[in-house]
């Protein structure tokens, strides 16, 4: 199952699930109501202050923890491309008839780099051009190795570059695939559950049922987690990292 049928998913069974428990709510509210008017309510407002509050926190961590996440994501992207562009350079260091080779193989490696996050949310077409582009590395590595060895002082400015370059390759990969565990969401969910049991209790005592409020908490809350899984996976959700490669294939344009 995608990633993004999983999200639509758990965001459709989640709304659903909290307008049945909300009616839930309401129905074990007027009986208690029937039963005992004026106890009711009694140590009732406790058990919500602190239900809402901790979905409150758990929103705001969770949140915040996929907002920057999202962000170091983009800025890695920026560095990448940083990286490349400095180690092109210092091509130029080397000798003359070594150049061509080297700059032809940058060329394949960043469309390769590319390629890798244009293929996604197809992960097997992902790997593959990942594989690729790990091959093409070894390559100039190589490359840059035999053909520095005439010149010293120049290989001693490119290799730092290179392994750079390299280096932040696996960072993107990890820092990708990096998301809260699975149980932080499943707890999410459960909160947005439970507390609209409370609410549906809550809005026992009004004589009907006030539509507005039952689908307008439940709608709020369902984008708001909906908006979380989303920056989670900014390479196929709605929330898109990918205008932010165009930093990379600007560099591309610039390898003449």
């Amino acid at each position: 199952m995608s990633i993004v049928l999983s999200v639509v998913l758990f965001a459709g069974g989640l709304f659903t699930g909290m307008l049945l428990l909300q009616e839930a709510g309401r129905r074990l509210g007027a009986r208690r109501i029937a039963a005992d008017p004026e106890g009711s309510r009694a140590g009732l407002g406790a058990v919500e202050g602190a239900v809402f509050g901790l979905m409150g926190l758990m929103i705001a961590f969770t949140f915040s923890g996929a907002a920057s996440r999202f962000e170091t994501r983009r800025q890695l992207i920026v560095e990448e491309a940083n990286a490349i562009g400095t180690a092109y350079l210092r091509l130029d260091l080397l000798p003359a008839d070594a150049q061509p080779k080297l700059k032809e193989l940058f060329r394949r490696y960043l469309d390769a780099r590319l390629e890798v996050y244009r293929k996604l949310p197809n992960i097997p077409a992902a790997k593959d051009a990942l594989a690729q582009s790990i091959a093409l590395q070894g390559e100039i590595w190589t490359g840059a190795l035999e053909s520095g060895r005439a010149n010293p002082q120049a290989t001693m400015l490119l290799m730092p570059a290179l392994n750079e370059m390299i280096d932040i390759t696996t960072t993107r990969t990890v820092t990708l695939q990096t998301h809260p565990p699975r149980i932080i969401f499943a707890m999410l969910g459960l909160l947005a559950l439970a507390c609209s049991l409370l609410a549906g209790y809550a809005m026992a005592g009004t004589k009907s049922r006030s539509l507005v409020h039952s689908l307008g908490f439940a709608a709020i809350l369902t984008l708001t987690v909906y908006v979380i899984l989303d920056l989670e996976h900014p390479r196929v959700g709605l929330i898109r990292i990918g205008a932010v490669d165009q930093v990379l294939a600007d560099v591309r344009q610039s390898m003449k």
